[in-house]
Order: structure tokens, then C-alpha cells, then sequence
């Protein structure tokens, strides 16, 4: 009967959550001279903001032409699942979008020449009223659109506890990582809440790794329990490969070397894959990036130099897989410019980013028509250090938008078993 019981849980836990890969699709690329994109809030690494109702986010990007062109905003509210929500604009903003985004440099003493932009919400002109998921869409001067990234604003109205434990199921054991958490409401309880309150799971702050949890798996009081075997479990993947070209005359870790022609060129040592070595902790900052330079004393937004970064992974040739070079600096999606192409000479596949000077993590990850294997040429193991996001939803009675009424962060780096 216990065998029974732990079946039924686990079946329904299956039929109530749902993945969702939205990455694609609401995020609209950029064309090749925008470069550098960074969205944050408090945190400047982690270029997806998630913030309380009254904090700053802050977009900043380079333009590559260098012409000081003319860009604008405009900003959109959306309901938990990314569909638009029924609120009209000055019910979710006070003040105006659409507006020129007027802070703006050009680089200085650079080969490649830039106009570096920056954006700061809320300001003078617009501040934020509802709480939820928003998109902000940047414009050219002929109304046409650039590139939009996501971004989330809170009102803290519950508890979230939450720890990462290691898979009871034996086949997942040394390869997966489970999510268990709990929400309580700050005041009441929650009204109907298989209907009402909708729970996101993020893995590293990537919008394709979402877990839709639709159910709690039983009460506890006024909070809701959600200790799910299988369904909220994620591959926990491995560490990202990573360099640092802050400054671009000399070599440093995982850079084999460097030269200089119309612009500099960093040459970095070729990858292998770790799917079948032991598992080694490497800090990292799962994915993100950080513009720095120690070229000269300054302000590196502008001052800051762009490389052609060249990328090279040793690894047999596979005609049904393409394999792409991954990680925030490009929003972790997929394009002709991440993408790596094979050397049979070298027996390696290669590609070529022209990025700015700074931190970054990578990973190789592979695409097969419609699906995505992230963990490919890395390997999956359940001791990788992961960061994880509990986005929070609610739908009162009457409401006609969902709020985001609480956010929870975890780390898998005190594991539970």
C-alpha cells in the first residue's frame, strides 16, 4: 500500500508541472552591432533582474556603428505564463514609455569604436504600480524593434522556504538535483490555490530551464508544501568553462594566446569534454559575465575593448547535432553567430565571438532540430554548484493580472541528502 501511495504521488506530481521553453520567441535578438547587453538589478552578474516593487533595474548595451543613434523604450505587462496581461498601460506604469533613452557615451581610446547606452527604471519619467512579469522592448528611430529581454518586479507577500536534496530515486541519484519548498502567505491564506497560485522554478536564471508547478503537493496549515520527487528535479549539469580577458596584451587562465591586427584576438585553449571525467568544483558564476578592464584606469563601459574570442572544442563530427557556445553574454540563446562549425583537419569544432573585455563563463551545448541537451559534452552530475529561482504567483478573486507575491533563492552548494 505504501508502494501504492508513493506511485500516486509521484503520477501526480508528473500531470502538475509543466516545462516550458519560452527563451525563444518573447525574447527578441539583437542585431550583430548591438553587443554587451547586461539587465540587472541589485547584482550586475546576473543580467536577468528580479526586484522588489521600488528598486532599480538597469539595461546597458554598446552599439558598434559608434553613430550616437537614437533608441527608445516601451514596456509591457504580462501574466505568470508570459501571456499579456488585461491591465491598460496606466494601470501597471505611472508616467509615460516610449521615451528616448538619453544616456549615452562614446568609447574612448578603443580600436573597435562603440556608443555605449544606459538605461536606469524606474526614473523621473515612469515608475512601476503592479507587481509581475514585464518585458522591455528597445526601438530605433524608425519604430522598429531591436532587441527586448524580460525582467520581473515583486511585492513580498509570503514566505518561501526552500533547500536542493539529492534524488531518492537510484538512477538519478548521482545526476540530478530536486527542488522542495514551501510557501506561506504573509497574512490569510490562500484562496483556491490548485487554481490561484502558480509556482515557477528557474535553474542559473535561465528562462528555457522554467518549471511550471502548478499544484502544491499537500498543506500544511496556511502553507503550501511542495516536496515533489521527479517533477521538480534538474540535471545539475557541471561547472562552466570561463576566462578573463580584462587585459587583452597578455595571456591568463584558459587562454593560449593573443595577437593584435585591426583588433585583438584571444585564442583560447581547446575544450574537452568532461562528460566522462570525475567531477572537479570550479567556482564560476553559472553562465553570467562582467565587463572589466585593466588595460588603463577608467570607466570600463566605455572604455573597455572589444577581441575576436575564438572558441574550439575537440570532438567527433555528428551531421544531426549543431553545437553552440552558450552562456548569458549571448541571453543563452541560439543564432548563426554562436554557432560552432567543424575542423576535420583538426578534428574540432570551432567558432568565433567578437566580445568585450571581461569575465566570462561558457559551455558547449548541443541542438537537435526542436530539443536542446545543455549537458551534452559536460556531463551531468548532482554535485554542481547551481543557483535556483521560486517565482511565486497569485490570482485573487476579482484580480485581473497575476501578482508575483514572493521570490525564493536557493543554492545547491549545501546539498541535502
Amino acid at each position: 500500500m505504501l508502494k501504492l501511495g508513493a506511485f500516486i504521488f509521484n503520477f501526480l506530481g508528473l500531470i502538475s508541472v509543466v516545462s516550458i521553453n519560452a527563451q525563444q520567441g518573447l525574447e527578441y535578438l539583437p542585431p550583430n552591432n548591438i553587443k554587451s547587453v547586461k539587465f540587472f538589478g541589485a547584482d550586475s552578474k546576473e543580467n536577468f533582474p528580479v526586484i522588489e516593487i521600488g528598486q532599480k533595474i538597469t539595461l546597458t548595451f554598446d552599439d558598434l556603428k559608434g553613430n550616437e543613434a537614437d533608441y527608445y523604450f516601451k514596456v509591457k505587462h504580462f501574466n505568470h505564463d508570459w501571456n499579456s496581461s488585461k491591465l491598460f498601460q496606466n494601470e501597471y506604469l505611472e508616467g509615460f514609455d516610449n521615451l528616448r533613452i538619453d544616456n549615452y557615451n562614446t568609447s574612448f581610446n578603443t580600436l573597435q569604436t562603440f556608443t555605449h547606452y544606459r538605461l536606469e527604471l524606474p526614473n523621473e519619467n515612469i515608475q512601476f504600480k503592479a507587481s509581475g512579469n514585464y518585458l522591455l522592448e528597445i526601438y530605433d528611430s524608425f519604430d522598429e524593434l531591436v532587441f527586448s529581454r524580460r525582467f520581473c518586479i515583486y511585492e513580498e507577500k509570503s514566505t518561501i522556504r526552500s533547500g536542493v536534496y539529492r534524488p531518492q530515486n537510484m538512477d538519478r541519484f548521482n545526476t540530478h538535483q530536486s527542488l522542495h519548498f514551501s510557501v506561506t502567505p504573509s497574512q490569510g491564506t490562500f484562496r483556491n490555490p490548485d487554481q490561484t497560485v502558480f509556482v515557477h522554478l528557474l535553474q542559473n536564471r535561465q528562462w528555457d530551464s522554467d518549471l511550471l508547478v502548478l499544484k502544491p503537493q499537500y498543506f500544511s496549515g496556511s502553507t503550501l508544501e511542495y516536496r515533489y520527487e521527479i517533477p521538480t528535479q534538474f540535471e545539475g549539469g557541471n561547472e562552466y568553462y570561463f576566462f578573463d580577458t580584462k587585459d587583452l596584451r597578455i595571456t591568463g587562465p584558459n587562454i593560449s594566446f593573443t595577437n593584435l591586427d585591426k583588433l585583438y584576438e584571444t585564442y583560447l585553449n581547446v575544450n574537452i569534454p568532461r562528460l566522462y571525467q570525475n567531477y572537479t568544483y570550479a567556482p564560476d558564476i553559472n553562465g553570467g559575465y562582467e565587463i572589466r578592464n585593466i588595460m588603463r584606469p577608467g570607466d570600463p563601459n566605455i572604455e573597455a575593448d572589444y577581441s575576436y574570442v575564438h572558441f574550439s572544442l575537440a570532438s567527433d563530427y555528428d551531421s544531426n547535432n549543431e553545437v553552440y557556445v552558450y552562456g548569458s553574454f549571448n541571453n543563452y540563446s541560439f543564432s548563426d553567430t554562436n554557432r560552432m562549425y567543424y575542423n576535420p583537419s583538426l578534428e574540432i569544432y570551432e567558432g568565433v565571438l567578437l566580445l568585450k573585455q571581461g569575465f566570462y563563463n561558457y559551455k558547449y551545448v548541443v541542438k537537435n532540430k526542436d530539443r536542446v541537451n545543455k549537458n551534452f559534452f559536460s556531463g551531468s552530475n548532482a554535485l554542481a554548484e547551481n543557483d535556483y529561482l521560486i517565482l511565486v504567483y497569485y490570482r485573487s478573486i476579482g484580480q485581473q493580472y497575476d501578482e508575483l507575491i514572493g521570490v525564493g533563492q536557493t543554492n545547491s552548494f549545501q546539498l541535502n541528502n
